[in-house]
């Protein structure tokens, strides 16, 4: 990982056709999230977990931002 006083560059990438979203750090895929709530346990598990996933400039939201989900509504019945 970065060192310590390097700023990390998070990017969540765009949505994948099952609504799954990559989450990369630089070169580094650190997992596949599929809710915001997986985006927060993948940076804990990266020892970033004092980002703010919602409001941080380290993270870079591509194809829409943390409440973008597709299909995710589809599953909450």
């Amino acid at each position: 990982m970065a060192h310590p006083s390097e700023r990390p560059h998070i990017v969540v990438h765009a949505p994948a056709l099952d609504g799954s979203r990559r989450v990369t750090s630089g070169d580094v895929t650190l997992g596949i999230a599929s809710h915001l709530d997986d985006v927060v346990e993948i940076l804990r598990l990266a020892d970033l977990d004092r980002i703010e996933v919602e409001e941080s400039d380290l993270i870079e939201w591509q194809g829409g931002g943390p409440e973008e989900w597709p299909g995710l509504s589809e599953l909450d019945l």
